[in-house]
């Protein structure tokens, strides 16, 4: 059932309990009835409809925060499921990155490393799909600890004619959406 369809039945819903609960009322105020009813049973039918007609009020507010809830809890697992399926894909493309690294210049336009690069694109696109992003990260780039995990400094003492600079890009970071998920492991100079 479409969710339209659902508000649509809610709305008849609400419209046939409120107008029951007011011929409830109607009939408990009528003019028949009232005059055979004594004033206390007649206060205390109106106080019941009303009673009622709260209760439900609440009962259908509850079941919108309930929905609300679990869409939230919805997204919340996506995104965790998502993050489990990321991290697993992690060490496949750093495999990948190493292979390459390694292919001899005399195989370098080859059909198998032409092979390597298109697997490698399409997992690359697979994170993408899932808002995964790579964080850019070169040679002579600033140090960013928010971005950046400096595994080594190279020269040992932060020198200031080269400003923290990352020297060699040891693995990719990545992040989802705007917060980061490995951040990239770097050497400084």
């Amino acid at each position: 059932m479409t969710k339209k369809k659902e508000k649509e039945e809610d709305v008849i819903k609400e419209q046939d309990i409120e107008k029951a609960a007011k011929e409830e009322i109607e009939l408990a105020e009528g003019e028949v009835e009232a005059e055979k009813i004594d004033k206390k049973v007649h206060e205390e039918l109106i106080k019941t409809a009303e009673n009622y007609i709260s209760g439900w009020k609440r009962c259908q507010a509850d079941f919108e925060n309930y929905k609300k809830d679990q869409a939230r809890r919805m997204e919340e697992f996506r995104e965790f499921a998502t993050l489990d399926f990321v991290f697993q894909i992690f060490p496949v493309l750093d495999s990948f990155e190493s292979s390459l690294t390694h292919v001899p210049e005399d195989q370098k336009e080859s059909a198998w490393v032409g092979g390597i690069l298109h697997i490698k694109k399409q997992l690359e696109e697979l994170l993408r799909n899932n808002k995964v992003e790579e964080i850019e990260a070169r040679a002579g780039d600033e140090f960013n600890p928010e971005v950046h995990e400096a595994v080594k400094q190279e020269s040992g003492i932060a020198n200031q004619e080269s400003g923290n600079k990352i020297s060699k890009v040891l693995q990719k970071g990545y992040k989802m959406e705007k917060r980061v998920i490995r951040p990239a492991r770097v050497i400084v100079e």
